[in-house]
C-alpha cells in the first residue's frame, strides 16, 4: 500500500537526494 501526502513546502532548503531512488529527497530537519 502506498500512501501519498502532499503539502507545501515554504522557504525548504534540500539538503540531499538518491539518484537510485524516484521521489527520495533529504529536508533540513529544522523545519
Amino acid at each position: 500500500m502506498r500512501t501519498m501526502l502532499k503539502s507545501k513546502l515554504h522557504r525548504a532548503t534540500v539538503t540531499g537526494a538518491d539518484a537510485d531512488y524516484e521521489g527520495s529527497i533529504t529536508l533540513d530537519p529544522l523545519l
